[in-house]
């Protein structure tokens, strides 16, 4: 037992020396500093802003041909909604299209001469909605938005007309009923009790659902329930960037020690090669336990990114994912023995994976079957949805034990690649 203990107090020295002499280094180099922590924040920063789902205040430019109050109402719904922004009231259809292509508008409507008098005879006017198709995800949504304003606005006009009806109607049924029976004077006072009682009336008996199809649908959401795209985007967010930014930093580490000629001095210590490895990821490894504390701290403070799950969870699980994002770090600087190599591969390595393979943004399921499937030997891909699991839907390892696992099984597969890898010999 003795013996066992003072192996490991060994193993830990021989390890800790590599660590010590590993975080002087990036102590006196302030470029590994920046990398390490500016990098991830300007980017959190610059995606948490710039980067967003959300379809607001879409450009709309409007032609009003009918000049009336039904269609400013119309157009009012417009103005009031958040999703929509008016920028010029155009006067021809040339003015559309110029405001269409010069992009200060992506939506644009047309209210036809007749749109009031159609109203009014009870036809179904036609709008013209054009929308710039060079932005299709944009306008799509829009499309979206726009249908939505207009059919809740003509269901209003509906009940209305509806209620104006059986108003007219009420009062000339009862105003020749009691006609008949007390005369003029008589048919005056019923007409004139009808038009006091009837919109009242009209009320009870004009209901909404007459205006609306019987088939109802109650949406109700779960989890992200304002439907706030940060909220999804921002727990994707840091898979992304502590992948990039681990593997980068790992990525000089060896190459570092070729190109200053002092691996010589690696190669001649006395420690064996996982002890080595291990000691080199050290100092890495607090720099990225600081960028996920930065990078929870600025969601939740900064941008409002709810927490709904455990935070020991998604730290314990984080750091496992940053096990693995270092050691492919590692790997990468160990097979290339030049810093500016090594930096290139793990651009290559972790960028392109972690943003378009990762469910990070782009849907996987609507990805080609072959994607598909180079996409689950991506970390990013599981760690994205841990993080989701935990940030959105307060799911526990019950659930995310598949994806756990992985990461366990990543990062130890690439630790032995690295150490299998490594030679200590200088031919």
């Amino acid at each position: 037992m003795n013996s066992v203990s003072s192996v490991a107090n060994a193993s830990l020295r021989r390890i800790s020396a590599v660590g010590r002499k590993e975080f002087l280094h990036v102590l006196r180099d302030p470029r590994s500093l920046a990398l390490g922590i500016l990098m991830p924040l300007i980017m959190l920063f610059l995606f948490g802003y710039a980067l967003t789902l959300d379809v607001d205040r879409v450009p709309l430019a409007v032609w009003d041909q009918s000049g009336t109050s039904q269609s400013r109402e119309l157009i009012s719904r417009f103005e009031g909604s958040r999703y929509f922004s008016l920028r010029s009231h155009a006067l021809s259809y040339a003015d559309l299209e110029r405001a269409v292509d010069r992009r200060e508008a992506l939506i644009a409507l047309v209210i036809p001469p007749d749109f009031a008098n159609r109203l009014e005879t009870g036809d179904s006017p036609s709008l013209q909605v054009i929308l710039d198709g060079s932005d299709p995800s944009t306008a799509t949504i829009a499309q979206g938005y726009a249908e939505a304003i207009i059919l809740t606005w003509s269901r209003q006009i509906v009940i209305q007309q509806l209620q104006r009806n059986y108003t007219k109607q009420t009062v000339i049924v009862r105003s020749e009923a009691v006609g008949e029976a007390g005369g003029e004077e008589g048919a005056t006072q019923a007409y004139r009790a009808a038009r006091r009682g009837g919109p009242d009336e009209a009320n009870e008996r004009i209901r909404p659902d007459m205006a609306s199809p019987q088939l109802e649908i109650r949406p109700r959401v779960w989890f992200n329930t304002d439907l706030v795209s940060r909220n999804f985007i921002f727990p994707g967010l840091i898979p992304v960037i502590m992948m990039i930014v681990a593997a980068l930093l790992t990525s000089l580490s060896m190459a570092r020690e070729w190109e200053t000629g002092t691996m010589e001095q690696i190669v001649t210590m006395p420690v064996r090669k996982w002890e080595l490895i291990i000691g080199k990821l050290a100092p890495y490894f607090c720099i990225g336990v600081v960028d996920l504390l930065l990078s929870v701290g600025v969601g939740y403070f900064v941008f409002s990114v709810p927490l709904k799950g455990s935070l020991l969870l998604l730290s314990a699980l984080s750091l496992l994912f940053l096990v693995g994002a270092l050691a492919v770090g590692m790997l990468i600087s160990i097979i290339a023995k030049s810093q500016l190599l090594a930096s290139q591969l793990a651009l290559l390595v972790t960028v392109l994976p972690a943003f378009l393979l990762s469910g990070f943004i782009f849907p996987l399921e609507n990805m080609p079957a072959p994607i598909q499937a180079v996409s689950h030997i991506v970390v990013a891909r599981y760690f994205v949805n841990i993080l989701r699991g935990i940030y959105l839907k307060d799911v526990g390892l019950g659930v995310l034990w598949p994806q756990a696992l992985f990461l366990l099984g990543f990062a130890l597969l690439i630790l032995g690649i690295s150490v299998r890898r490594f030679k200590k010999k200088l031919g």
